[in-house]
């Protein structure tokens, strides 16, 4: 599999961040539908099926992710 650039992925997390924020303001259809598709190229880039896998694997693949963090696994 080929790995997004560092630098593309931190894009792609600030780009649906924002989106998301614009979408819960105003309930914009652009806004969701840009939304959709920054989240289909997250799962894309990082190999993942859902924006939440997707979001959790590009932030630790950002410089200064801490690879030893088990926050994710449950108890």
């Amino acid at each position: 599999m080929l790995m997004a650039h560092p630098a593309v992925l931190k894009n792609l997390i600030d780009q649906y961040e924002t989106l998301r924020v614009l979408h819960a303001e105003n309930g914009s259809e652009q806004a969701r539908r840009r939304m959709d598709d920054v989240a289909y190229t997250l799962c894309v880039s990082t190999g993942t099926g859902d924006i939440d896998a997707a979001l959790i694997a590009a932030r630790h693949r950002l410089p200064g992710a801490r690879t030893e963090d088990d926050s994710l696994l449950t108890a």
